[in-house]
């Protein structure tokens, strides 16, 4: 498993966490960080962009299933050079999500 890995999960788990609705202990976040990273590095190294985003987004899936208490984004982009992270909002039925605070 790469550095790269590890420093993408965590800019995308510190990305979701910002955004995720309640706002997660340390301890959540920590374990949606070991669930990105399982997903980032499960397989072969030559995961396309897409790809990879799906599987982030399917383990964000999963880990909100999972508690059923826990609303955040998904990840919309990735760039791996400067392990930058853009969120989206999830619509829920096709109707996005209600903002708190809206944008």
């Amino acid at each position: 498993m790469s550095m790269d890995a590890s420093r993408l999960a965590s800019a995308a788990a510190d990305a979701y966490a910002a955004e995720a609705k309640p706002p997660l202990t340390e301890e959540l976040i920590s374990k949606v960080r070991e669930a990105l990273l399982s997903a980032i590095g499960a397989g072969t190294d030559a995961v396309s962009g897409t790809d990879r985003l799906e599987r982030l987004n399917a383990a964000l899936d999963a880990f909100e299933t999972d508690l059923d208490a826990v609303v955040g984004p998904r990840i919309a982009s990735l760039d791996e050079t400067s392990a930058t992270v853009t969120t989206r909002h999830r619509s829920e039925a096709g109707q996005p999500l209600r903002a708190f605070g809206g944008q």
